[in-house]
């Protein structure tokens, strides 16, 4: 699965059940009693970017919310490099436990690949005190839930539970971590399991196989995110065991993860448990900071067609590379995607939907990576449209936002719902504990996600119209139109 973005986050995020609180907890296997490890202090909470100075953003609700919510984050290393982030909240009776490793599908070799998302499955597979399946029954016995994702830049496993259940969490991520199962007969089983997933999920998914061309017309020359997570099925099919036992010892390893504890807790008896059941996990040699090539120069812009027996109408896919991102450039085009996709009230889906009836939906995106990121949208069309024609459509649109710019409204609408929906998202633990957890793996510091949105209340229509303009143009553009299976072009 991709990772989650803020744009991703409109309309996905939602608060998490609260967990049952009346089942007893089960005894845990017993481990030998073991030497405290040196104590390591909390890192001292400061400011990772000066505050705005802007005297109207420090009145602003969702900001004073992100100050508090900054100021609960505490963050230390243990010994074995296993970095830790902690934050306290009391609002609701559960904790969440969220575990993020450095890996993701950038990292795999050409002719390996798939392994991360792989390895999203081996690790439910059992390890030393934990049966096969077991960790699934153990979590849900207690009311809680618990999940696993896999993106280009990171992997992490989630738990939530109940407040009184927080050393279970802990134990199971640490059992896994230090003594997983990598045998034979599991990693058979969960190759078969992943080669099922991508028939489902990519190969009789309507439009997926369009976005997986897309994905590699716009990424051509850059491998990291050339290749798509779920990997190749041919990959899969040659892949050895003792290639998968190397992966997982090099990137499952402590000094390349990140434990985050969101929710009701107590932080001082987090930081024992933590240490007592991962304190012995054994660090590897230290990993040098994943190193991104340089992304290939486009001059023209590519097209493709992709036949689709899963789909009645066509539909098409764009995609540009755009500013680094968290820059000033990269929020502003990502209002930009608001503006023209958002909603009801958004420029193409008033246009293409509610006024022409020429699409079924429309939508734009960006990936958030911190190797080149891309704009990407998808527009689906309806049974009288033409490709042509609503290509031609959205270009115009496009082409009218990066002239004029947002109103005032259209970018005030845009910058409301996003502020709405980041800080809504954020309430809920497993959501928060799962992005402190990706911002501390991917970025380097947790603190920085309550930094993002002072972004967005910077950006201007100018902004998202010099945004728009230099970027969104055709000679750096990649096309991937997808047809039913018996409209395809020859």
């Amino acid at each position: 699965m991709r990772s989650l973005t803020l744009l991703s986050l409109l309309g996905t995020l939602s608060l998490a059940a609260t967990c049952a609180l009346d089942v007893g907890a089960a005894p845990l296997a017993q481990e030998p009693a073991k030497a405290a490890t040196k104590p390591v202090p909390v890192v001292p909470v400061v400011p990772v970017v000066p505050p705005a100075s802007r005297s109207t953003e420090s009145k602003d609700p969702a900001l004073t919310a992100l100050e508090e919510l900054r100021a609960s984050i505490q963050r230390l290393t243990l010994e074995n490099g296993l970095r830790v982030v902690l934050n306290v909240d009391s609002t609701f009776p559960t904790v969440a436990v969220s575990m993020t490793y450095g890996v993701g599908s950038r990292n795999e070799e050409k002719g390996r690949s798939g392994f991360a998302h792989l390895f999203e499955h081996m690790m439910f597979q059992g390890s030393r005190h934990i049966k096969k399946g077991e960790h699934f029954t153990l979590v849900s016995a207690r009311g809680g839930s618990m999940n696993g994702t896999t993106s280009e830049d990171r992997t992490n496993y989630y738990q939530v539970l109940p407040s009184n259940e927080l050393a279970l969490g802990l134990w199971l991520e640490a059992d896994r971590l230090k003594w997983l199962s990598v045998t034979q007969e599991n990693f058979e089983n969960q190759r078969k399991v992943v080669q099922e997933e991508y028939r489902m999920r990519v190969a009789n998914a309507p439009y997926r196989m369009g976005h997986i061309r897309l994905e590699e017309l716009a990424y051509q020359g850059y491998w990291p995110y050339e290749h798509s997570t779920i990997g190749s099925m041919e990959d899969l099919d040659n892949a050895q065991l003792e290639w998968v036992l190397a992966f997982h010892q090099r990137y499952y390893a402590p000094n390349n993860a990140v434990l985050t504890v969101a929710g009701n807790f107590d932080a001082d008896e987090a930081v024992e448990l933590i240490r007592h059941y991962f304190g012995e996990a054994t660090r590897q040699p230290s990993l040098s900071p994943f190193q991104f090539p340089a992304m290939p120069e486009q001059k023209a812009e590519r097209r493709d067609q992709v036949e689709d027996s899963n789909i009645k109408t066509p539909g098409f896919y764009y995609a540009w590379p755009i500013a680094p991102t968290h820059s000033a450039e990269h929020y502003a085009i990502e209002l930009a995607a608001l503006v023209l996709t958002d909603g009801e009230s958004s420029r193409l889906y008033r246009d293409l939907v509610l006024g022409k009836a020429l699409a079924q939906s429309v939508s734009a995106w960006t990936g958030d990576h911190p190797g080149q990121d891309m704009f990407q949208m998808q527009v689906v069309l309806t049974e009288r449209a033409k490709l042509e024609a609503v290509q031609k459509a959205v270009d115009a649109q496009i082409t009218a936002l990066g002239t004029t710019g947002p109103t005032p409204e259209e970018l005030a609408r845009a910058v409301n719902r996003l502020r709405t929906q980041f800080i809504f998202g954020l309430q809920s633990n497993m959501h928060r504990a799962t992005r402190l957890g990706e911002y501390e793996s991917i970025w380097g510091d947790a603190r920085l996600l309550t930094r993002q949105l002072e972004g967005y209340l910077r950006v201007t229509p100018e902004a998202v119209k010099r945004a728009v303009s230099s970027m969104l143009v055709s000679s750096r553009r990649s096309v991937v139109e997808v047809n039913p299976a018996r409209k395809a072009a020859k």
